[in-house]
C-alpha cells in the first residue's frame, strides 16, 4: 500500500471521527487503531499500553495541571474587575481610551492563565458592559478581546509552550523566556491599532471617556498582589531559583491567597477551580495520549519518513518553508484547536525544523503565534465561540471584527522571522 493511500485513509478516517462529534482524543486513538488494524500486525493492545505510559510519563508535563488549576482558581476570583479598575486610570488618557484595558488586562491575565478561552472569557466578563456603556464601536470591543485574549497561548507560562516542549524535547523553562518579548511585542501592536483608531476617530473615543473621574490610587495599587504574584512565578523560573513545576505549584498557592485575600476564595470556589482543572487536564492528556499513538501507528506506514523526504526533495529555502508551514498552520487552525494541532503534527515538522536549520526555541514562539490565529479564524475558532456566548453576536461577525488582529498577528510572523533575536536573545542572555 503506497504512502498516499495511507494518508488518504488516516485523513479521511480522523476527519469522519471529528465531523461526527467524537472528542478529538478519541478521534486521533479511533485513527491509531484503524492505521495498526490495516498497516500493521503488531498487537494493538500492547502497542498502546506503552505509548499511553510513554506519553503521560514526563516529569515535565507535572506543571501542566498545576497552571491550569492556578488559572482556575482565579477565574473564580475578582480579578477581571481588580484588573480593569486598576488599568483604567492608566490607560484612558491613550487615544483608544479604555479599549486599551482589553488588551492589557488580557496581557496581565495571560500571564498568570496560560489559557486563551479563560482570558477571554474573565476580561471579557468584567469590560464588555463597561465598554458598552460607554459607547464604543461593538466591533472593536470584541476584535480587541478576542485577538488579545490569544496571548494567553504566548505569553508565559502557557499551557499550549508546555506541551510543545514537551512533544519536542525542549526546556520548557527556556520556551518561556523565550517567548517574554515577543509577547509583549504583539500586545503592544495590537495597541498600537487601538491608538490609531483613537487618533482617526477622536469624537467617539472622546465620548467613549466622558465621565471618568481621576485615577485613583487604592485601584492601582490593588494591581500590586496580581504583579507580585506574576513576578513570582515567572522570577523564579527565569532566576534559577525553581523548575516550572515548582514554579507552577508556588503560583497554585499564590492564587489560592490572592483568593482569599479578595475574600472570593469558598469551599464551594474551591470545589469548581479543582474540578474544572481536572476536566481541562484530561481532555489535554487525553489529546496527548491519541496524538502519541496516532504517530506510531503513521510510524509503522512510513508516512512521517516519505513526507519529509518529499519536502526535502523540494528543497525549499529556510523562508520559503516558513512561509509553507504558515499556510499550514492557517488552514489546519479551521478545524482543529491549538494544542490538538501542535500534538498532531510534531512528529512530521520537528524533522523538517531542525533540518533546515531553525532555532526551536524560536521555532517555538513562532508555533504559539500560528496557533493562537486558529482561535479566532472559523468555523472553529475558541475564542470566536466564547464571545459568541458573551455577547450574543453570531460568528461571522466576530470573526469579522476579529480580521484586524487576525492581520496583526500575519504581520508580526513576518517582523519574528527577519528578526528572530526578538526570541533567542533573552535566553542566550540569561543562559550566560
Amino acid at each position: 500500500m503506497t504512502e498516499g493511500l495511507a494518508v488518504a485513509i488516516f485523513l479521511l478516517g480522523l476527519f469522519f471521527l471529528l465531523g461526527s462529534g467524537v472528542w478529538v482524543g478519541a478521534s486521533l486513538l479511533g485513527t491509531a487503531i484503524l492505521g495498526m488494524f490495516l498497516f500493521t500486525s503488531r498487537p494493538i493492545g500492547d502497542s498502546m499500553a506503552i505509548t499511553v505510559w510513554a506519553s503521560q510519563s514526563s516529569w515535565s508535563l507535572t506543571a501542566l495541571p498545576l497552571f491550569v488549576w492556578m488559572g482556575e482558581i482565579l477565574f473564580r476570583t475578582r480579578l477581571s474587575e481588580v484588573l480593569f479598575r486598576g488599568l483604567s486610570p492608566i490607560l484612558r488618557h491613550l487615544p483608544g481610551g479604555l479599549l486599551h484595558v482589553n488588551i492589557g488586562a488580557s496581557a496581565v491575565f495571560a500571564a498568570i492563565s496560560g489559557s486563551s478561552a479563560a482570558t477571554v472569557a474573565t476580561v471579557g466578563k468584567m469590560s464588555i458592559p463597561e465598554l458598552r456603556t460607554r459607547k464604543y464601536p461593538e466591533k472593536l470591543i470584541i476584535g480587541t478581546l478576542s485577538g488579545a485574549g490569544t496571548l494567553g497561548l504566548l505569553i508565559p507560562p502557557s499551557i499550549a509552550m508546555i506541551i510543545f516542549g514537551v512533544t519536542v524535547n525542549e526546556s520548557i523553562a527556556q520556551l518561556f523566556i523565550a517567548s517574554v518579548i515577543p509577547g509583549l511585542c504583539l500586545a503592544l501592536m495590537f495597541m498600537a491599532y487601538v491608538f490609531v483608531w483613537g487618533l482617526i476617530s477622536p469624537d467617539v473615543d472622546k465620548a467613549g471617556r466622558s465621565g471618568e473621574s481621576g485615577a485613583r490610587l487604592r485601584d492601582i495599587l490593588g494591581l500590586l498582589p496580581v504583579l507580585l504574584l506574576i513576578a513570582g512565578v515567572i522570577g523564579s523560573i527565569y532566576s534559577g531559583v525553581a523548575t516550572a513545576t515548582e514554579a507552577a505549584a508556588l503560583g497554585v498557592l499564590g492564587s489560592l491567597g490572592l483568593s482569599a485575600l479578595q475574600r472570593s476564595l469558598t469551599l464551594q470556589s474551591f470545589k469548581e477551580s479543582l474540578l474544572g482543572a481536572v476536566r481541562t487536564s484530561t481532555m489535554i492528556m487525553f489529546i496527548l495520549i491519541g496524538s502519541g499513538f496516532l504517530s506510531l501507528a503513521m510510524g509503522f506506514t512510513g508516512i512521517p519518513r516519505a513526507l519529509a523526504e518529499g519536502i526535502g526533495a523540494w528543497e525549499l529555502s529556510p523562508l520559503a518553508l516558513i512561509a509553507m508551514l504558515t499556510v499550514f498552520y492557517i488552514i489546519l487552525g479551521c478545524f482543529l484547536d491549538g494544542i490538538s494541532s501542535i500534538v498532531l503534527t510534531m512528529a512530521v515538522i520537528e524533522p523538517l525544523v531542525r533540518q533546515a536549520g531553525f532555532d526551536m526555541l524560536w521555532f517555538g514562539v513562532y508555533v504559539m503565534i500560528v496557533v493562537e490565529m486558529a482561535q479566532i479564524t472559523p468555523p472553529i475558532g475558541f475564542n470566536l465561540f466564547v464571545l459568541q456566548g458573551m455577547t450574543g453576536k453570531d460568528i461571522g461577525y466576530i470573526a469579522k471584527s476579529s480580521l484586524p488582529m487576525f492581520l496583526i498577528m500575519c504581520a508580526f510572523v513576518v517582523i519574528l522571522v527577519f528578526f528572530p533575536e526578538l526570541a533567542t536573545w533573552l535566553p542566550e542572555v540569561l543562559k550566560d
